[in-house]
């Protein structure tokens, strides 16, 4: 049986605050708290009125702001010596660095998180980390290494009744079911999770489960208008809640019913739109995966091959640089998809 969902990152006097408290608001009270609590002194309350800050800044996607706010919590929090705080610190650190692409900082910080999360007898920042590290390897398209993580997450939250870790968990596992291609059990884990995260009043999660059934009911069946309603149910919460980063992994997402629509205008300037919503919140990921979108409907629409072949090889380099083996096999896919040779030399995909 789960409970109501709530957020762990709302901290200190912010507890009060819904999960689903739209980010603008989360933003104005924690900045309010937090200068509070920096007039009174409270190193502790500073750190965990921070947390929110850096966090929803994150989530808004002012990337040099949540930088600037989670070093500071961390600051203050162990000027505190309140571990737990660090920890969760760090955690929110080592989520903007995934964020950012940088993956190898993104796991140091996160294991530094889960660390000092045991040792300050925080269970939940212990889990939050752990849940980050799975999610970078998962990313990167590392299924083996931290498809158990997932499990044992999953196990975990199940096991605690915790409703927003459980929908977190089982995204995480029907992702990659879907990304090895078995639909049928990632569509059943997705729909376990709205169902969860519908029932908990987690409506983050609702809407990231919704994206993966449309996913799932566009890839699968071919039901172009079902996933574009799933879409637009998903799109509405976003925007209630300012969910900047999730906004632009939907509209990435309805590019891509799009374009196995064959509706390659209509897909072409959706990716366009998606791609300067991950540049302005500066996310290489989502930037490179709307990139592919674009080349491949621009291709479908009568581009030049050569220069077609260009930009896909440009986009291998780069997601080489970032570190995603998933994303470079779906560039592959798309050289032979396009009827395009690839000729990038010494390259993963190339080889």
């Amino acid at each position: 049986m789960y409970g109501k969902a709530f957020a762990p990152e709302y901290q200190g006097a912010l507890t009060t605050l819904s999960v689903n408290a739209s980010l603008v608001d989360v933003l104005a009270a924690g900045t309010e708290r937090l200068r509070a609590a920096e007039r009174d002194g409270a190193a502790a309350e500073v750190a965990r009125s921070g947390l929110a800050v850096a966090e929803a800044h994150r989530r808004l996607g002012n990337v040099a702001e949540a930088d600037r706010a989670w070093k500071a919590s961390y600051r203050a929090a162990r000027t505190a010596g309140d571990i737990a705080a660090m920890a969760w610190a760090l955690w929110s650190g080592g989520t903007l660095a995934r964020q950012r692409g940088a993956l190898a900082l993104s796991r140091r910080l996160l294991a530094l998180a889960a660390e000092l999360g045991e040792r300050g007898g925080d269970v939940v920042a212990r889990g939050y980390s752990l849940a980050g590290l799975a999610e970078t390897g998962r990313i990167q398209g590392d299924y083996e290494a931290v498809g158990a993580l997932h499990e044992q997450l999953l196990a975990e939250a199940r096991e605690r009744g915790e409703a927003r870790h459980t929908v977190w968990a089982l995204e995480g596992i029907a992702q990659m079911h879907r990304n090895n291609g078995s639909y049928d059990s990632a569509y059943a884990m997705f729909a376990e999770a709205a169902e969860i995260a519908a029932r908990a009043d987690d409506r983050r999660g609702h809407a990231w489960a919704l994206r993966g059934l449309a996913d799932i009911v566009s890839a699968r069946d071919g039901d172009t208008d079902r996933a574009l309603e799933l879409l637009s149910e998903a799109e509405a919460t976003c925007r209630e809640m300012h969910l900047v980063g999730a906004l632009a992994y939907n509209r990435k997402m309805r590019g891509n019913v799009l374009y196995r629509a064959a509706r390659w205008d209509e897909a072409h300037a959706t990716y366009e739109r998606a791609l300067a919503e991950f540049r302005e919140m500066d996310e290489p990921r989502g930037e490179a995966l709307a990139r592919l979108g674009l080349v491949k409907s621009l291709a479908r629409l009568g581009r030049d091959r050569a220069e077609t072949a260009a930009d896909l090889a440009a986009l291998a380099r780069d997601l080489e640089r970032i570190g995603l083996r998933h994303s470079r096999r779906m560039v592959s896919a798309a050289y032979e998809e396009l009827g395009i040779e690839h000729r990038t030399a010494g390259s993963e995909s190339g080889r």
